[in-house]
């Protein structure tokens, strides 16, 4: 699993009044990772919003902005009575840890001592790190819910790196991610995710344009990006691919799917009679007019049309107009002749 976007629906700590405005908006971006706090709406209201997420088959998360015990134990009643898939945040851990049992609840609890509203980490890397691994070796913690940014004064890479390494358990990068940079920094440093909130809907995080959606879409194309799930290939025109050679029966390489070519190829007259042993053809006629022939029978593919051939079947491809221009679809282990020995197979195939 690649770098974790949590959508936070959330201002300051608190969830929004329209959050339920703001969700209908991430899930259409296609957003995986959707979380709101336990205050700044009547839990009624959040239970509609974890029911919304969860029905599009994202994850849910709640997270903990409780300063005593009192409170924060009564989050976490909250979190298993809405139905979150996890919970977020919270320091007590012995008295979270009773109320989560049984719940299938996956628990992330904040390392280090927080302090304040909004939140502050507070403590030197080391004592943080003390923290996340006694929190992380505990059953029922499943993972850590760090306040990197908001720990004055220390090398955030290096808070997340001492926390990633002494939890031994997914770690999750909260609070003040407003950028790209920050984004990279929690990426290389090995955490599993991070959560924006604010940031996104106070229209601080760099975009093309204006409004929420602009937001998520830049985030969502960043960590794209950094999770490597950017493609570099563009579309291709066939009449102009087809356009760049004018030998006949010598198919062109122009793109690969897994292990299977997409091959462009001119056919004039007929080649010869011959089979695949393993592997199984597609033609698909772009210009002019083809005929298959088989043993059994004769095929006309016509413009537009394609047939496939299954490897073993002996078959042999005739243009009926002058030049037919062919896509074929098969394994990049097909030779051109297959089984037949003609001076027209192509060992090494030109790419387009």
């Amino acid at each position: 699993m690649g770098l974790r976007f949590i959508f936070m629906l959330t201002r300051n700590d608190k969830t929004v009044t329209d959050a339920m405005t703001h969700l209908e908006t991430a899930l259409s971006l296609g957003v995986r990772h959707i979380g709101f706090k336990d205050v700044g709406l009547p839990v009624e209201d959040l239970k509609s919003l974890n029911k919304a997420i969860q029905a599009k088959g994202a994850t849910s998360y709640l997270e903990v902005v409780s300063l005593d015990q009192t409170s924060e134990v009564a989050s976490a009643r909250a979190a298993v009575d809405i139905g979150v898939d996890i919970l977020l945040g919270g320091t007590r851990v012995d008295d979270v840890l009773p109320v989560l049992s049984g719940s299938g609840l996956l628990y992330y609890p904040f390392p280090g001592k927080i302090t304040g509203h909004p939140s502050v980490l507070e403590g030197t890397i080391e004592e943080i790190a003390a923290s996340a691994a006694d929190l992380a070796s505990q059953d029922g913690v499943h993972g850590l819910d760090l306040l990197a940014y908001r720990s004055p004064d220390q090398n955030v890479r290096q808070l997340i790196e001492a926390v990633c390494q002494a939890a031994g358990k997914p770690v999750i990068v909260a609070g003040s991610i407003a950028n790209k940079e920050r984004i990279a920094a929690v990426y290389g440093a090995g955490a599993a995710g991070f959560t924006i909130g604010t940031a996104a809907l106070d229209e601080e995080y760099p975009a093309s344009g204006p409004g929420l959606e602009a937001q998520l879409t830049a985030i969502l194309r960043d960590v794209a990006d950094l999770n490597g799930h950017l493609s570099p290939l563009g579309k291709k025109a066939l009449d102009a691919a087809f356009g760049t050679f004018s030998e006949t029966w010598s198919p062109r390489v122009a793109g690969q799917v897994n292990d299977m070519q997409i091959k462009l190829a001119k056919f004039a007259g007929p080649f010869a009679w011959h089979f695949h042993e393993r592997e199984d053809e597609l033609f698909l006629v772009h210009k002019g007019r083809l005929l298959m022939r088989f043993r059994d029978r004769e095929e006309v593919i016509e413009a537009g049309e394609f047939i496939v051939v299954p490897h073993g079947v002996e078959h042999c491809p005739v243009a009926l107009t002058e030049t037919c221009e062919v896509v074929l679809l098969e394994p990049s282990s097909t030779l051109n002749t297959g089984t037949a020995v003609d001076d027209r197979r192509v060992e090494k195939l030109a790419t387009l």
